[in-house]
């Protein structure tokens, strides 16, 4: 019986594609990408001739109807993202629910996603953690930054790279200068990096050496 694949992708070295993720890759009668070009390039390396077709957040709303009832009708579909695991601050969210609740089966494989390695990494607690992904970027900043001030448990975030600074300096001024954080960018590529230390420390130090690359940030939690 036809049904969703979701497909983890590599966030960065070509290697750490499953086996599995390949197979169903080139299996599957249809891959849902987020950008086709970006695809394009991980579906060549490794020889996977499956026909693609963009599906992101500008048109997701529009389509997943249309979707399900491709799926329904005997087309098994993979979703990939970029980088990741799809729906972890990517599309997949909508379409997942969509089949799920139209009794069309899904499936998940493990593999690649950010924020796992960076939090593992980081060496701030993680038997308990919250996943924020990004922040907003003006409208409730502010009142969200307030309520995760008073938040115990290691919260993990995503960032690009001109927001950093911005992010940790917000980070200073709702949680405190002495606050401990980890920021991993680039992981699993050539020039990994990760800076721990206290917020006023990493700050200084992305002041003085501007980023690049995805970024993961992992803030400890407030002591009670």
């Amino acid at each position: 019986m036809a049904k969703l694949y979701l497909v983890p992708t590599p966030i960065g070295n070509l290697k750490d594609m499953t086996f599995r993720a390949v197979e169903v890759l080139g299996d599957v009668d249809l891959i849902l990408a987020e950008d086709t070009r970006t695809s394009g390039k991980l579906l060549k390396h490794f020889g996977i001739s499956t026909p693609v077709q963009s599906h992101h957040q500008h048109n997701e709303h529009k389509t997943v109807a249309h979707l399900v009832q491709k799926i329904m009708g005997g087309t098994s579909i993979a979703l990939i993202s970029d980088a990741g695991t799809p729906a972890i601050s990517d599309p997949g969210f909508l379409l997942t629910r969509a089949c799920i609740e139209a009794g069309v089966e899904v499936e998940c494989l493990p593999g690649a996603t950010a924020f796992v390695p960076a939090l593992v990494n980081s060496g701030l607690p993680n038997d308990k953690f919250v996943f924020e992904g990004f922040l907003p970027v003006k409208k409730g900043r502010q009142t969200r930054l307030s309520f995760l001030a008073e938040e115990s448990r290691t919260i993990v975030f995503y960032e690009s790279p001109h927001k950093l600074v911005k992010t940790l300096t917000d980070f200073c001024d709702f949680f405190g200068e002495d606050r401990h954080v980890s920021v991993s960018r680039e992981l699993t590529k050539l020039y990994e990096e990760t800076v721990r230390g206290t917020i006023k420390t990493v700050l200084e130090h992305f002041i003085n050496n501007p980023p690049k690359g995805e970024i993961v940030i992992c803030v400890s939690g407030k002591h009670k």
